[in-house]
């Protein structure tokens, strides 16, 4: 029988007091894609990182192709035939394709011999393994899905055989997806073991042989993909059945909440992040931002929350608060904005929403302190305690412990908490970064669930997300952007991913010509006088 290209052995891993990997087994195939999925914090990047050398085992055994090997560095990794694609790519963006491609690898003491040498070999691997590019093309000025094949084509160079990669596809458009599984099937035909760690089910069913489940730093299942479903791992990963599908009813939007009238924005180095952005937002919906991450919609956020001001454009609010123009020369700080009946859940909760070393209870009411509910003249602690144990018990917040710091609560629970601070003040107008990036499978359910609850209350939802499976599943109405632009609007209900992927990389006033969607290509923005010429 052949020896599986990976097999890991009773393997432990220990921080301090977490048991971080507990007696874990696994056996990849070789020429398979195998899939490791788990909630975050189920140990799947410790276990990756030993066998990438990152770390090295408690106790336990590491064979590769039926051979005991001792690894204790990623170089010894790389000399076993191991290489990794992490989700944050590990290039010099100066450089080139081909000086990424040998940097650490330059072999000869002339190096125009190893530069010819080199760039014979990254063409050979290029043309066998359909990772075609332009050897003398500079990082930093490719898509964020070439850069991808640089770095694949790194790990190939340097004799991968087994190649392990971390959420690929978390920063690449629907499209730049679609080529990466067309190099996995070819490298998978060529007899190259891909490790696939990812959260999206969905990219498990559709590219991988073989799926191990992890929960809580134990190894709980192996299927093979064929004989498994979506919802059967949703299970095993939570340890209970789970609701994959958002259920919601059509929107009844109502009267128009927000209005951003040409904002545009630039950094303090000039580069420009925002460029005429347009739209509005009504009770009763949710708009959802689609993009790949970096093209303005966290400056987006920022603003429309009071914590940048634009250098042009203007926000017309119609709230309880009354109506309200605000303007690049008077714009509100973030405190002015809430009380216009503006609430925000950041994109990054550690950074921008909670303070660690705070208790639970002083981050319940972190921007409210303020408020006569917390105390007349001064904070009355029983009362931030009492309204921090409603805000815990609504949205479900574990453990339900008020004093206990921040820093001691898991990655979803810390985002309820926020949640519940921002949704619980029923505000007119939402604005959610990220809802859950970094939370559990379980928990994501539980938010998207309130986040439709808010919509049919009434609150005009703005939502930021690179998820596009999120943005589908809980917009009423999309806008894309790309390069600090909007690039097109459309009715959730009538578009998909492969639409939405040509807007994210489309440009202003430039309509799609694939026709993927079921509109046959999503309506760019158009000017008045263009709108009129086509009526």
């Amino acid at each position: 029988m052949t020896a599986p290209a990976i097999e890991l052995k009773a393997i432990n891993k220990r921080f301090g007091p977490v048991w971080a990997n507990r007696d874990i087994d696994l056996k990849v195939m070789p020429g398979t894609v195998h899939g490791i999925v788990g909630e975050n914090g189920a140990g799947k990047s410790t276990l990756m990182s030993i066998l990438y050398g990152f770390y090295t085992a408690d106790t336990g055994e590491i064979l590769v192709n039926g051979q005991n090997l001792d690894i204790r560095n990623s170089q010894q990794a790389i000399q076993a035939g191991i290489g990794m694609v992490h989700q944050h790519f590990m290039l010099v963006e100066p450089f080139t394709v081909l000086e990424n491609v040998m940097l650490g690898m330059e072999g000869q003491a002339v190096l125009a011999n190893a530069r010819g040498k080199a760039r014979k070999a990254l063409q050979d691997i290029a043309s066998r393994y359909g990772l075609e590019v332009d050897p003398d093309a500079i990082v930093g000025e490719l898509p964020v899905g070439l850069q991808q094949r640089v770095e694949i084509l790194k790990a190939l160079y340097r004799g991968a055989k087994i190649l392990i990669l971390d959420e690929p596809t978390s920063v690449l458009t629907p499209q730049e997806t679609g080529q990466l599984f067309e190099i996995l099937e070819s490298l998978r035909s060529q007899g190259v073991t891909v490790l696939l760690i990812t959260h999206k089910l969905k990219e498990i069913m559709a590219i991988t042989n073989h799926v191990s489940i992890m929960r809580a730093g134990t190894m709980v299942a192996h299927r093979e993909t064929a004989h498994t479903s979506p919802e059967e791992l949703a299970e095993l990963m939570v340890g209970r059945k789970v609701l994959l599908r958002v259920d919601k009813q059509p929107a009844q939007p109502g009267e128009q909440r927000m209005e951003i009238k040409n904002l545009d924005y630039s950094d303090d180095r000039g580069v420009r992040r925002l460029k005429d952005i347009n739209f509005n937002l009504r009770s009763g919906e949710i708009l959802g931002v689609a993009g790949v991450s970096g093209n303005g919609q966290s400056e987006l956020l920022k603003m429309l929350s009071g914590a940048l001001a634009p250098n042009q454009g203007v926000m017309v609010l119609d709230t309880r608060a009354g109506h309200s123009e605000l303007s690049a020369g008077s714009w509100r700080d973030a405190a002015e904005i809430r009380d216009l009946g503006i609430a925000h859940v950041p994109e990054n909760r550690l950074r921008q929403a909670l303070v660690k070393a705070f208790s639970a209870a002083e981050n319940a009411i972190l921007g409210y302190h303020d408020k006569p509910e917390y105390g007349e003249t001064f904070l009355e602690p029983e009362k931030v305690v009492n309204a921090t144990e409603v805000m815990m018990e609504a949205y479900d917040v574990r453990p339900r412990l008020p004093g206990l710091k921040t820093a001691n609560f898991s990655g979803g629970n810390q985002q309820k908490l926020v949640l519940a601070r921002e949704m619980l003040k029923e505000p007119d107008i939402l604005l959610i970064g990220q809802p859950t990036r970094g939370v559990d499978i379980g928990a994501i359910e539980f938010i998207h669930r309130n986040m439709i609850a808010a919509r049919d209350k009434g609150a005009a939802v703005l939502l930021v997300s690179v998820e596009l499976d999120e943005i589908l599943s809980l917009s009423d109405r999309i806008i894309v952007m790309n390069d600090g632009a909007i690039t097109g609007e459309v009715m959730a209900s009538e578009t998909n991913e492969a639409e939405l992927g040509l807007l994210m990389t489309s440009t202003a006033g430039e309509v799609p010509t694939a026709g993927n969607g079921p509109t046959g290509g999503a309506k760019a923005p158009q000017s008045e006088q263009q709108e009129e010429a086509v009526a």
